[in-house]
């Protein structure tokens, strides 16, 4: 069937609308973490002051909230982080829109092609991190969760951009919907653990030694990130499995072996191995902690590394496609 190009039209429209909305709520993210974070963190100093001077312990900061000096601007910092998050679902929905009129305007599933993988891994991250958000206090954190997601957004639209059609003969199987999908959800929720453990690292040093004062200080506390990083890498590594088992059966029907150490499959493998050794890790008493998240953002870097640089400069099995 030919590509309706009218909705295609429509849909690269809609990511690129989805990408500037991005950049705006990204920037009142970053409003909401430095102001907010500041204004909380002199708050805290403030009543701690008060109360030592008033021979009151320093713990009973945790319970005192009646100064009122700061409660202003803070309100309006709080303002501005809910109208970046109201932004990030407008921009969410976008996308969403760019990808379904991207799929019905080529009559198939949306992610037959770099730019289009790019824009599905994008809009699962950022799923992801608005279910996130909503169970964790780690809204003012969403400008860095959204840097990785605007800049793939625009390398995606610019550098990687291809014209809506029909995909090559060897993609035209049930498995692209199959394969690539589990591999491109389970993508986009990686981004959110990778960014989560390096936060980690940063803030446990904080806590250990006192390093890194002027940003840990405005991140949440360590077991905060240690379990937004752990539970989405939970459930993200099942659908990562089954994406390599199925990308195993399809590269038997299609080249008649399932495993030949392409060197997608090889990096693929060596991501797989890093994120059980981190779920093993977690649950061995000994490597919890920085350990643990060492090896969180050794996957993150190696999922980065197979989504560009073997999509884009190896040559394999793979290359012709620049997918799954």
């Amino acid at each position: 069937m030919p590509v309706n190009e009218t909705l295609s039209q429509y849909s690269d429209w809609s990511y690129t609308t989805a990408t500037a909305i991005y950049v705006l709520a990204l920037v009142f993210f970053l409003i909401e973490q430095s102001f907010g974070a500041k204004g909380r963190l002199a708050a805290e100093r403030s009543r701690e002051r008060q109360l030592v001077g008033a021979g009151a312990p320093t713990s009973a900061t945790e319970t005192t909230t009646d100064t009122p000096a700061p409660a202003a601007p803070r309100g309006r910092v709080e303002r501005i982080g809910r109208m970046g998050a109201s932004l990030l679902v407008l921009g969410a929905l976008l996308h969403l829109t760019a990808l379904v009129l991207r799929g019905l305007a080529t009559h198939r599933v949306p992610w037959g092609n770099m730019y289009e993988y790019i824009m599905a891994v994008t809009f699962i991250a950022v799923v992801t991190w608005l279910y996130v958000i909503r169970k964790f206090p780690v809204r003012h954190l969403s400008g860095f969760m959204l840097l990785p997601v605007v800049i793939l957004m625009f390398i995606g639209g610019t550098l990687l951009y291809t014209v809506a059609a029909p995909v090559v003969p060897a993609l035209q199987s049930y498995w692209l919907v199959i394969h690539v999908s589990a591999a491109a959800t389970s993508s986009g929720i990686f981004l959110v653990p990778g960014v989560a453990s390096i936060f980690y690292l940063f803030r446990s040093a904080y806590e250990r030694n006192g390093k890194f004062a002027r940003f840990a200080t405005k991140l949440p506390a360590a077991d905060v990130l240690d379990r937004v990083a752990y539970r989405t890498t939970v459930l993200a590594f099942p659908l990562f499995t089954f994406g390599v088992l199925c990308g195993a059966i399809w590269a038997e029907s299609a080249w008649g072996r399932f495993w030949g150490w392409d060197p997608k499959e090889t990096t693929a493998f060596v991501a797989w191995v890093v994120y059980a050794a981190y779920l093993h890790s977690r649950a061995t008493a000994g490597w919890r902690g920085s350990r643990a998240a060492v090896i969180n953002t050794l996957g993150f870097a190696v999922t980065v590394f197979n989504l560009f640089f073997v999509n884009l400069v190896t040559t394999g099995l793979h290359s012709y496609a620049g997918v799954g």
